[in-house]
């Protein structure tokens, strides 16, 4: 359906309106005109036909026919009026146009019939001997109360019509500047009523846009103002609400994406409503993509599926502990899902929430791992040491060579306990003052420290003919705790040293690189295999348990140094391969 503007639906029917009423008025005012100048014509003549009866009584016969006719003549002469004289059986005797003798019998004409009944005859018709229309009009004449004859006076209704055409044309002139100007005035109104509509519809589409501050302006007439203050009012309060839930909307987003716990909603039919950054980087969903999409669409994790389907047919919270693959990585999640309910309380869907608790795990793992290894560590030399109590009591304590060999072994356990406990309560002090953050450090040039670590490992190294070489400037700095500091290097150099064979090199090399400072302790021994390397600074973590114990490890040194150099801020690396050797690499920050 064809749309028109309002001002073009009000001002047609307006205008037919006033043209249909102009014509009517105009059509019965002409009418009334024509009836009322009828009347007083057809009256008129009836008197000067009553006038000229008067004139010719007692003359109406054949007998008298020219007196008549003349008579007749010089009335119409002086009144413009055509006179006939006709008598009852209808032979003309007088008429003031032609001459009687050549007219035809009038009895059948209907107002001489009827003026011949005795009644007035009134007529309008074609005169066939004038060739114009006429108005006739008929009286009986009596004669001692007897009808004798007619007496018609006639006038041509030429000039009648002619004046009625004027008026007639001056009212369709009138009517047509009165429609003129009622139309302009329908055309103004219209507009007028439609131009503050035009304005209401152009701020509702700046509405429906969103430009909610710009107000319409008021009409001054009332319904109109009141509808574009009443809008005005409700754009205030959309834009405040608006506000108000973008606001909210925002304030959600800024939560949402800052949480580190995954969040999913999800409908009742698995439809991905909002989804967070955590979220998708967990499960390695596209963000963007992600919402209106199945939850089986967006992610292939089987796992997540199954949880998403129990949250949803569970009227309870539920949980579990999911495993997926990140990047190749296997990652623990645990999950949670509560129903998600609308404002009316009916499940609309379910929420999921995840929580990454794979470095949790990790270290619940490397916590078990501990204790058994401690465990496993101190039970070695307890094991011991009761075996060599037990044979003493058992009667070895009486011989001397036996008693002495067994409280060496008692006495190295004890010392290997010593240096066990040592290395645990070190590895609680790094941890407590990492945690804390108060570990002392002031800016040192290294090559002291170094010197003091090598001087340390000298015996040891002299007694394996390892030769130890130093390469480092001094002017290289770097904020550190110089006894926390050395012990990390004694220990690198005390494993080298250890792990190298007989007339082996150990260097120990030190530079700065762009604003870090490296530190490299390298040694050509028997190297370490490649599935060893990420798991080579857990706590007791040996590559050979046997070999480690024989050359008096504990499993804790190279800890000790991952926590040293992680509470100086820096990195600890290695690369070895087995039968080339290990280079180990501290980094740390030159300012």
């Amino acid at each position: 359906m064809t749309r028109k503007k309002l001002a073009w639906q009000i001002f047609p029917p307006f205008l037919v309106i006033i043209t249909c009423a102009l014509i009517a008025i105009s059509w019965s005012i002409s009418r009334e005109i024509e009836t009322f100048h009828t009347r007083q014509t057809t009256q008129d003549l009836e008197t000067r036909a009553i006038l000229a009866a008067k004139q010719l009584s007692g003359q109406m016969s054949l007998a008298n026919r020219d007196q008549v006719d003349r008579l007749c003549k010089e009335l119409g002469s002086s009144t413009a009026t055509r006179f006939t004289a006709i008598l009852i059986n209808g032979d003309v005797i007088g008429d003031s146009e032609k001459q009687p003798e050549q007219m035809d019998n009038h009895v059948t004409r209907p107002e001489i019939a009827q003026a011949l009944r005795g009644e007035i005859g009134i007529a309008k018709r074609f005169s066939q001997t004038l060739r114009q229309n006429m108005l006739y009009v008929a009286i009986p004449i009596l004669d001692n109360g007897q009808i004798i004859g007619s007496m018609r006076a006639a006038i041509s209704i030429a000039e009648l019509e002619r004046t009625l055409a004027k008026i007639t044309l001056r009212l369709v002139g009138g009517g047509l500047v009165v429609a003129l100007v009622a139309a302009l005035v329908a055309l103004v109104v219209a507009r007028r009523i439609s131009r503050p509509l035009g304005e209401l519809q152009k701020g509702a589409e700046r509405f429906a846009e969103g430009n909610l501050e710009q107000h319409l302006p008021i009409s001054p007439v009332v319904e109109i103002g009141s509808v574009a203050e009443a809008m005005n009012s409700m754009a205030a309060q959309l834009d405040e609400r608006l506000s108000t839930v973008l606001r909210q909307r925002n304030e959600q987003e800024a939560v949402l994406a800052s949480m580190i716990e995954g969040v999913i909603a999800v409908d009742t039919n698995q439809v991905v409503l909002r989804i967070n950054r955590a979220a998708a980087q967990l499960l390695q969903i596209d963000l963007a993509n992600a919402p209106g999409r199945l939850i089986g669409e967006v992610t292939r994790k089987v796992d997540l599926h199954r949880f998403v389907e129990r949250a949803l047919s569970s009227s309870e919270p539920v949980e579990a502990e999911l495993t997926v693959l990140n990047k190749g990585e296997e990652r623990n999640l645990q999950a949670h899902g509560t129903p998600l309910r609308g404002a009316l309380g009916q499940q609309i869907g379910a929420l999921i929430v995840v929580y990454d608790v794979t470095r949790l795990r990790r270290l619940e793992n490397l916590r078990r791992d501990f204790v058994a290894n401690v465990s496993h560590e101190l039970k070695t030399p307890i094991t011991a040491i009761k075996g060599a109590v037990e044979t003493l009591l058992d009667g070895a304590m009486d011989n001397p060579a036996d008693n002495r060999h067994f409280l060496e072994i008692a006495s190295r356990q004890t010392d290997r306990l010593n240096v066990i406990v040592d290395d645990l309560l070190s590895l609680s002090r790094l941890d407590r003052d990492t945690e804390k953050e108060d570990m002392p450090r002031t800016r040192e040039s290294l090559l002291p420290i170094l010197e003091s670590a090598l001087q340390t490992c000298a015996t040891a190294a002299s007694a394996h003919k390892i030769q130890v070489n130093l390469f480092c400037s001094e002017q290289l700095q770097a904020r550190v705790n110089a006894p926390l500091f050395e012990q990390a290097i004694i220990n690198l150099v005390d494993n080298a040293i250890k792990y190298s064979p007989a007339e082996g090199v150990v260097t120990v090399e030190g530079w700065q690189e762009a604003s870090k400072v490296m530190i490299k302790v390298q040694d050509w021994g028997v190297g370490i295999a490649k599935e060893h390397l990420p798991r080579l600074f857990e706590r007791f973590y040996r590559v050979d348990a046997a070999r480690s114990r024989d050359v008096g490890g504990t499993g804790l040194g190279l800890a000790i140094v991952k926590h040293i150099v992680q509470a100086h801020d820096g990195k600890v690396a290695v690369h070895s391969n087995p039968g080339e050797g290990s280079v180990f690499t501290i980094t740390l920050a030159a300012d």
